[in-house]
């Protein structure tokens, strides 16, 4: 039930951020930097860090460069790999929510259970592990990387040794001397399949689907080279938008499938390179384009799979039985650990099941299996709800935070918005909500999203694109730029009280030292 009494002192605030990953970090920072100081963040973890904090597994690494996957208003950062692993990710949005004070408005350990939207006081209701909240605004910031996909096959409960989710790592499982089972091919395979082969007896990887793959220049950064980036004025903003480049040219192949050809001719190499048996090489070949799945980027898979205790079973895993790994070819493996990277649930918004919005519907009932979304970020039927990282935002060749720091300026503008207009609310009309995803399905049909000839987790179940973003992130970025009061509804206040007037905007970076930050 979600509450309808009155919240105790301290829980009734203009903007509530559920989540403290780099998104919900990001949104507390940018909107007490434009004057909004009444925000709190509720984190049900017991520190910030969002899947950066959750994915611990042996190789876990960004496959964005670091300095495009990190904040621009942190370019003064120091990354000691081109692709930072996760734990200096991790500590870098640890120092970066100390450096802004976050840890002031930060509530660890703290569940969000449900929440509705009151239409006479203009508010969202939350209710909480820690009692009941209210909220003028209501930002979601779990993201899409949040509930793992569980392996679901015949006898996985019986199976006799450890079972680990990727995304949920026991570290007190010795791998070392123990024959391993690997399930899955993604990204987060490729990384944990090298980390694991030098200690483990053997290793078998189920592999239902082959993946496209490049080269990582995973290189060490010298620290000469990033004192030489501090002296030179702007050269850290020029590196990234280099970087940024590079990977709106890969987005442009993704775009046009017949450009993604000259990719896959780089990929073919790499992997004839890399793997000089036929067979093993033939296995690694994907039968779609490239850029219909997530493309993948590694040096170490290859290499690690071309050791003699390290075998490639390219078939679906059907069952388990005791210890054995059962495929849908009819190979059976014996393990003593099993691993499934297996990935998230990428459609499933956490509190999709308990958002009630105007209507009294849920956010899963108003989407009926189909997440969407106006701009990825704000639905129809749910005022002053902002979904960062939201349905079809995101692409194969995207830093996630480019797409992030755009919805952040938009969502600040729509807050300013609803100050100086003096009103309570606002809901993007259901006509403009509507014409906005027709034109994006419209626009993926060409795409290899939806046009590769694989199916990905890109898709809902009825096989609708709910994922990818059709066209460049720089118009992603420019749509975002401004907010369009013309898109929305506004309504008028409740009563003769406004909505809380937001402080003066900061513009000096450094605040008091945090408090509430766990070690």
């Amino acid at each position: 039930m979600i509450p309808t009494q009155a919240t105790r002192p301290g829980k009734d605030v203009r903007v509530v951020v559920v989540g403290a990953g780099f998104s919900g970090i990001g949104a507390a920072i940018r909107l007490r930097q434009a004057g909004f100081r009444d925000v709190v963040i509720l984190e049900k973890g017991p520190q910030l860090g969002g899947t950066w904090r959750e994915n611990t597994y042996p190789g876990c690494a960004c496959d964005v460069p670091s300095t495009l996957y990190s904040y621009s208003f942190t370019p003064d950062t120091a990354w000691s790999r081109v692709f930072a692993g996760q734990r200096e990710i991790h500590g870098y949005l640890r120092t970066t929510a100390e450096r802004y004070g976050i840890g002031d408005v930060l509530r660890c350990g703290v569940h969000v259970q449900g929440a509705r939207w009151d239409p006479a006081a203009g508010r969202w209701l939350l209710e909480t592990s820690d009692g009941p909240y209210s909220a003028a605004v209501l930002v979601l910031a779990t993201g899409p990387w949040h509930i793992p996909r569980h392996l679901d096959v015949p006898g996985i409960e019986e199976f006799t040794g450890p079972v680990l989710h990727t995304a949920q790592w026991d570290h007190s499982v010795d791998l070392t001397g123990r024959r391993v089972a690997v399930v899955g091919s993604g990204a987060s395979a490729v990384q944990v399949v090298p980390a694991i082969a030098a200690q483990a007896a053997a290793v078998h990887l189920f592999q239902r689907t082959a993946q496209w793959m490049l080269p990582k220049p995973d290189l060490p950064v010298p620290a000469a080279f990033n004192r030489c980036l501090n002296l030179l004025p702007g050269a850290r903003n020029a590196l990234r938008a280099g970087q940024y480049t590079l990977q709106e040219g890969l987005g442009y192949a993704y775009r046009h499938p017949q450009l993604a050809r000259l990719i896959e001719a780089g990929a073919r190499t790499h992997l004839r390179l890399a793997v000089r048996d036929r067979r093993l090489r033939q296995a690694l070949t994907p039968g779609y384009r490239l850029g219909c799945k997530r493309l993948v980027t590694s040096s170490t898979f290859y290499p690690a799979l071309a050791q003699p205790h390290v075998r490639l079973h390219p078939t679906a895993v059907t069952g388990v039985r005791g210890n054995e790994i059962l495929g849908a070819d009819g190979t059976v493996a014996q393990a003593d650990v099993l691993i499934t990277a297996t990935g998230f649930r990428m459609g499933e918004l956490p509190l999709a099941r308990s958002l009630y919005g105007s209507n009294g519907r849920t956010l899963q009932e108003s989407w009926g299996g189909e997440p969407q979304a106006y701009l990825g970020t704000t639905v129809s039927g749910f005022p002053n709800l902002f979904l960062l990282l939201g349905p079809n935002l995101l692409g194969g060749s995207t830093s996630a935070i480019t797409v992030l720091e755009a919805q952040l300026t938009y969502l600040t503008a729509a807050l300013a918005h609803l100050d100086h207009g003096g009103h309570r609310a606002l809901e993007v009309r259901p006509a403009v909500q509507a014409a906005h995803n027709t034109a994006v399905q419209e626009a993926l049909r060409t795409t290899v999203y939806n046009s590769g000839g694989c199916t990905s987790y890109y898709f809902s179940p009825s096989g609708r694109n709910t994922f990818a973003w059709p066209w460049s992130t720089r118009r992603l970025v420019r749509r975002l730029s401004r907010f369009d009061p013309d898109s929305y509804t506004s309504y008028a206040p409740a009563g003769p009280t406004p909505l809380p007037a937001p402080a003066a905007p900061q513009h000096d970076d450094r605040t008091l030292p945090a408090k509430g930050l766990q070690p």
